[in-house]
C-alpha cells in the first residue's frame, strides 16, 4: 500500500502552508500521514529527516521517494504517481 508520510511542526510555516494540499489529497483517497518531528523525533532520525516539511512516499512501509518544501496538488500528484 502506498502513503504519503508529512513530516512536520507546529512553528513551520511551510509546514502549515502544504497541509490543506494533503487534506485535499487525503480526500482523493490516498493515506497521508503526519509525523510532528518535535513529538517523535526518534521517528524524524530515523528516516533522516534532516529539513521540513519533508515528504515521503512510502510503498509497504519503505520509502520510495522524498521531496522537501511546499510543492502544489498537481506536483504533489505527479510525485505520487509517477
Amino acid at each position: 500500500m502506498k502513503q504519503l508520510i508529512l513530516f512536520t511542526a507546529k512553528w513551520c510555516e511551510n509546514c502549515q502552508a502544504i497541509k490543506p494540499t494533503l487534506d485535499v489529497i487525503r480526500q482523493q483517497g490516498i493515506s497521508v500521514q503526519e509525523v510532528d518531528v518535535d513529538e517523535d523525533p526518534n521517528r524524524a532520525h530515523l528516516a533522516n529527516v534532516k529539513n521540513i516539511p519533508t515528504v515521503v512516499l512510502a510503498e509497504n512501509e519503505q520509502e520510495v521517494r522524498r521531496f522537501v518544501g511546499n510543492q502544489s496538488f498537481n506536483e504533489i500528484m505527479k510525485f505520487y504517481n509517477s
